[in-house]
């Protein structure tokens, strides 16, 4: 084992609280060690950014990361303070005066990781800090909207490659986004030009989330019919306006759901009010239009919907994905009403973010979008698997039943309806059905302690001003509930607790734990034994 290796993992440890990693980071983290270009395609919940995070911290210069994210930068950066990483953003949502002096601050070598905007990099005061910076590595987030193929071309993602050339040297390049079919990736590479970068696809298919599409009249009727199913559960309603967002909030508000809503059409200080307040449980319903969610790390979202049909498969699959983000079993709803198709085609054809295109470029990024919004209404219409669809549309094989989508569920409910008609076999000799796995929360051997566990979290997270899961995530918290760590060494062996954040809140979590086990006479040599399954295991994978 080399020296690179075992550093590797004594960050991840250190700062992270893993002992392994998720397919494919390692092959990417590797890549930027030895110098070579990355280029991550990962879906949503995968672990991107720990792909730029790990090496950041591991190379001698600053890692600036290109995010278009305000978000995702926010949060994330509170989540590196947490770790004990310095690291800063730097976008619109500062003053001006917060802006130069977190400049400042970079240029005297505060930081090792800087977020930044795509639209700052060419800007006379950030050029003026970066040619003179050591940038060691630069990664470029969402990268999929350098591309006018892809689902949101942005312009400013332009500059990037001119913001490269202007450095004294070329810093390794690393690309990464959930959503790339094979034409924008290939765009991308040679829009950023990459130099023979290391490509690492891990896959489309998110296991832990079920599919469902409602064909509904009455989208009212349909919204409350799967709201009643996810009761207490922390969620997200798309909506496709502003002016439904609104309605919705209030149909919500109408019933004694508390919810915060979320568009273009606020002030930004309402739209971060209402963001944190969902982020740190405040609330458990945020209704929003597409413009929330991206970048947003909330990892215990346990369902998804949609009440209305995106305009394509790539936006559908990653605000899906901002469910379940923790790898427990949750649920993505799409409630379809034909009005969907016609109002996603008024947007296309009104669309005037490409203006800078000339007409015959403009023509093939429209019907790009129609296509794609074609694929879109397929979807909705199917009658088999919506896994497979989705994975065939990303050109990924998958087979014909997942058993855990509404579609697949259907045929089970049919085949076990004639089963009882006539003592046939259950399960369709041609196709190995699976059975289907419930949707349900996070559970726990103790959920006393649990929920004492996730109070004492949601109080040091309102103490240090960020969301709860930068604390800990709701998975690291279960396992506490269900191992019951006694010391330090235990403690170290739960998933996503790391040594800084042992030393910032060990001692309260073990304290919680110890008056449970006092309370409830649990006998510590159970306690041990119990713990020895799990403390046993030295691989704690993020």
């Amino acid at each position: 084992m080399n020296d690179k290796y075992e550093a590797k993992y004594d960050v991840l440890k250190k700062y992270f609280g893993y002992d392994s990693f998720r397919s494919g980071q390692e092959t990417v983290i590797d890549a930027v060690l030895d110098g070579q270009d990355a280029f991550g395609i990962m879906p949503t919940g995968a672990g991107k950014s720990m792909c730029y995070q790990i090496p950041a911290l591991m190379l001698s210069g600053i890692t600036l990361v290109i995010s278009p994210l305000i978000s995702l930068m926010k949060d994330q950066v509170a989540a590196l303070n947490q770790a004990g990483v310095y690291a800063a953003y730097l976008n619109s949502s500062l003053t001006q005066g917060q802006y130069l002096k977190a400049l400042q601050f970079a240029k005297n070598g505060k930081y090792k990781i800087i977020y930044v905007a795509p639209e700052r990099l060419l800007t006379e005061s950030f050029l003026d800090f970066a040619v003179h910076a050591d940038i060691s590595f630069i990664s470029v987030d969402e990268v999929h909207c350098v591309s006018q193929w892809g689902q949101d071309f942005r312009p400013s993602y332009l500059k990037i490659v001119d913001f490269v050339q202007k450095l004294k040297k070329r810093p390794v390049l690393g690309a990464f986004t959930a959503t790339a079919t094979a034409e924008v990736r290939n765009d991308v590479m040679k829009i950023l030009q990459l130099k023979d970068p290391k490509i690492v696809t891990t896959g489309f298919d998110r296991e832990n989330l079920s599919f469902f599409v409602k064909h509904a009249k009455d989208r009212k009727a349909a919204l409350f019919a799967i709201l009643r199913e996810h009761y207490d559960e922390s969620g997200i309603i798309y909506c496709i306006t502003r002016k439904l967002v609104e309605e919705v909030y209030g149909l919500l508000a109408d019933r004694g759901i508390e919810a915060a809503k979320y568009h273009a059409g606020m002030t930004d200080e309402e739209r971060v009010r209402n963001q944190d307040a969902f982020t740190s449980d405040r609330v458990r319903i945020m209704v929003a239009t597409n413009a929330f969610g991206m970048g947003i790390d909330k990892p215990d979202v346990r369902f998804v919907i949609h009440y209305n049909m995106p305009k394509n498969m790539e936006s559908y699959y990653q605000e899906a994905g901002r469910a379940g983000r923790d790898g427990e079993k949750s649920a993505c709803y799409l409630i379809y009403n034909p009005q969907d198709v016609h109002t996603n085609r008024y947007f296309i054809e009104n669309n005037r973010e490409n203006e800078e295109l000339d007409k015959v470029q403009l023509e093939q990024v429209l019907e790009k979008d129609r296509e794609r919004l074609k694929q879109m209404t397929f979807y909705c219409h199917t009658r088999y698997c919506y896994r497979k669809y989705m994975l065939n549309y990303f050109g990924e094989k998958a087979d014909s039943f997942c058993g855990n989508c509404g579609n697949c569920l259907k045929q089970l409910e049919a085949q076990e309806y004639q089963h009882q008609l006539d003592k046939t076999p259950l399960y369709d000799t041609k196709v190995r059905l699976k059975k289907p796995q419930p949707v349900k929360r996070p559970s726990s051997q103790n959920p006393k302690l649990y929920d004492s566990l996730r109070l004492l979290r949601n109080r040091i997270a309102k103490e240090s001003s960020v969301p709860a899961y930068v604390i800990f995530t709701d998975k690291t918290i279960k396992e506490m509930s269900m191992y019951l760590p006694m010391d330090k060494e235990q403690m170290m062996q739960i998933s996503g607790v790391g040594e800084v954040k042992y030393e910032k809140y060990g001692a309260r979590f073990l304290a919680e734990i110890k008056r449970y086990r006092s309370e409830e006479h649990i006998d510590e040599t159970a306690v041990t034994a119990h713990a020895k399954i799990r403390f046993s295991s030295d691989h704690r994978e993020n």
